[in-house]
């Protein structure tokens, strides 16, 4: 782990956004560990040396506007499209899925980078992909604080993270008699 990567994974402990326990994914995966970026989230601080460390990493994307798929990247987003001095816009759920609201709209081949919290599976990432291309939009990238998708999470276009940290993850008929002994909780994500 370099030492970006460990400032990254203190940030998360003292914040207490790095859980153990026994959880329920969003994906429907179960899981020792959980990244509650909400955590994180609530000190602004954080969120900005966060940030601060992020941005190098997207020196190679060209980019003119952010959008952060609800809940997760509304907060890393907005901090990114700050620093970079972007246009913000947010993705929101409705029954489940996310739409563009608000009068949001993207011209055409407006050049859009989405900025989530975490990923497991990618399926919100996805699906916000997929609302730029609809919306005449050109997604050029992704980027996110934490992949734990052990390298299986696959976009379109370049990914980039801050911290790739994968714990295991389980379907719920295949749980370890250690994980299945703890009460399991659904967090939110």
């Amino acid at each position: 782990m370099d030492q970006v990567q460990q400032e990254v994974l203190d940030i998360f402990t003292r914040t207490g956004a790095l859980m153990r326990g026994h959880f329920v994914l969003r994906s429907g995966l179960h899981s020792g560990h959980f990244f509650q970026c909400a955590q994180v989230c609530q000190n602004m601080a954080a969120v900005t040396r966060l940030t601060e460390l992020l941005i190098p990493r997207l020196a190679d994307l060209e980019f003119d506007t952010i959008l952060a798929p609800a809940m997760g990247g509304l907060v890393i987003g907005q901090e990114v499209a700050r620093q970079t001095g972007k246009r913000y816009v947010f993705a929101e759920k409705v029954d489940d899925k996310l739409a563009i609201r608000r009068g949001f709209t993207f011209r055409e081949g407006e050049r859009v980078l989405v900025v989530e919290d975490v990923i497991t599976r990618g399926g919100r990432v996805n699906e916000a992909l997929n609302l730029i291309k609809s919306g005449g939009g050109m997604a050029v990238g992704v980027s996110v604080l934490v992949d734990r998708s052990e390298g299986k999470a696959s976009f379109e276009v370049p990914a980039v993270s801050l911290l790739e940290l994968s714990f295991p993850t389980y379907a719920a008929e295949n749980l370890p008699a250690e994980l299945s002994a703890i009460p399991v909780s659904k967090p939110g994500s």
